[in-house]
């Protein structure tokens, strides 16, 4: 007994010096953390839009080794303000008109808190029953608001997870197709297979074929041309595909894209799943991009034909789920035997997963569908008023149509050509447009980033941003 005292001792001595879930010092810490971000998004303008560091330039200003006594939150958030904003390219600055902006929310940010504070690690049902059934639910809704096919909703045998990342979700769909055909024609013939993909396919597909073991000889890129809007052409596919048949090859995926990075063209739908269906080819749908937009119903056009593809950011959860279980001991539980219950980490790739679920379900109940939908309309207005300015100068050319909110543009080569004969070299027009973007983004006013598309140079102008109105596009 008398040892047992003194090693209660020693813990009650352990946990008075350091105690990770205080209550009250959460509370205190909580409200400094807020404060800080809400001066950050009021004061958000004043910061240049992209980090004007150089490489390395942290390594010379924290010590090269972690503190052996505490030190306050005070310190902490002053070194964020003094060393971390300056590394920092603002995503949310209402003058990021890069990449694919981001569009953040306060409801997301408490979503997420949420999420982090209960840590939970919702692998399977019984780790965290509402993790599960709550993901399941808003994933069903995310789908009927976009009016996708019943056959995509759980209701109706299929399904929806919330992955990481693209490149995630990509590679669960490629993994999925894989072992279902090589339940079909045996694993002997796994160098057959084959990925077809446009040349305007995120590249994420290519990391994830490769990663899930498809011979990289065997990844077929179809070129696209600009009289088609770079999208990817039927024909060019079904010519690709009986050449793979005619030399033993197995057609096995194609990832059709709705909203590409380059320029936002949208891939012929319907008439790719036709082809895709006769072959008997695995179609998965990329909608990184539009699939948010597609909660308008002005939008839903573009999902045309989705009713017959395999995935969808939605996956067919049985050959998912054949692909990607794991039934080990330590797993079991009755809900899972009795096939009662769903458990996610049968529909990804790794074991853990997040509390995902619970940040989407507040910003969907906090704002609404009506509301989450003018947002995005907003978004496409500020576009087409870009789109109208850009028009209206005549040095500058939009390079494909505008459909969603992002307009493609560069300097005319006509317009170059008047200047100097050297322009008529289509090197020479990228060079100077590549200038034009740099001398912009050096400003540090506004970010914007570019695109090759068959060769051409061409400028982004993407928004997104939660805090961006029509002022921030004149100035642009």
């Amino acid at each position: 007994m008398g040892t047992l005292n003194i090693n209660h001792e020693l813990d009650d001595q352990i946990f008075n010096t350091i105690n990770p879930l205080d209550p009250e010092e959460f509370r205190r810490q909580g409200h400094k953390i807020v404060n800080f971000l809400a001066d950050y998004y009021q004061n958000i303008e004043q910061y240049p839009v992209c980090s004007q560091v150089n490489p390395g330039y942290l390594q010379n200003i924290v010590p090269n080794s972690a503190p052996n006594n505490p030190e306050s939150l005070d310190k902490i958030l002053k070194d964020v303000q003094n060393d971390i904003i300056p590394g920092l390219t603002h995503w949310q600055s209402p003058n990021f008109f890069a990449y694919f902006p981001s569009s953040g929310s306060t409801v997301g940010f408490v979503g997420e808190m949420l999420s982090v504070g209960f840590n939970v690690v919702g692998f399977n049902w019984i780790s965290s029953p509402a993790a599960t059934e709550l993901e399941s639910i808003v994933m069903d809704w995310f789908g009927k608001m976009l009016n996708l096919p019943n056959c995509f909703l759980f209701a109706s045998g299929g399904g929806g997870v919330l992955q990481g990342t693209t490149c995630e979700a990509i590679l669960c769909t490629i993994v999925a197709a894989r072992d279902q055909m090589l339940r079909k024609i045996s694993r002997e013939n796994f160098g057959k297979l084959v990925v077809y993909a446009s040349g305007q396919t995120h590249f994420s597909l290519k990391k994830s074929a490769h990663i899930a073991g498809i011979d990289p000889g065997n990844f077929r890129v179809i070129p696209t041309i600009k009289a088609k809007e770079y999208t990817l052409c039927p024909k060019s596919l079904r010519l690709a595909i009986l050449n793979d048949l005619k030399e033993g090859n197995v057609p096995l995926f194609l990832c059709a894209t709705i909203g590409t990075t380059s320029t936002t063209s949208v891939d012929p739908l319907r008439l790719l799943c036709d082809i895709s269906k006769e072959f008997g080819i695995w179609v998965h749908v990329d909608a990184a991009y539009v699939g948010s937009a597609c909660i308008c119903p002005e939008f839903q056009v573009f999902l045309d034909g989705v009713e017959n593809a395999n995935s969808f950011s939605l996956n067919d959860p049985s050959a998912l789920t054949n692909a990607l279980s794991t039934n080990l001991e330590f797993l079991r539980n009755k809900a899972t035997e009795l096939n009662q219950v769903i458990d996610y980490k049968d529909w990804q790739i790794a074991l853990s997963r997040r509390f995902r679920a619970l940040k989407l379900w507040l910003v969907l109940r906090s704002y609404g569908v009506t509301n989450l939908r003018n947002l995005i309309r907003s978004h496409v207005n500020m576009t087409k008023h870009f789109e109208g300015l850009i028009a209206m100068d005549k040095r500058f050319e939009i390079f494909v149509p505008r459909k969603f909110a992002m307009v493609c543009f560069r300097i005319s080569p006509l317009v170059l050509s008047q200047v100097s004969i050297k322009f008529d070299d289509e090197k020479e027009v990228n060079m100077f447009n590549t200038k034009l973007l740099e001398s912009i983004n050096s400003c540090s006013k506004l970010y914007l980033t570019h695109g090759i598309v068959g060769g051409t140079y061409i400028i982004r102008f993407a928004i997104g941003a939660s805090l961006t109105h029509y002022r921030h596009v004149d100035i642009a």
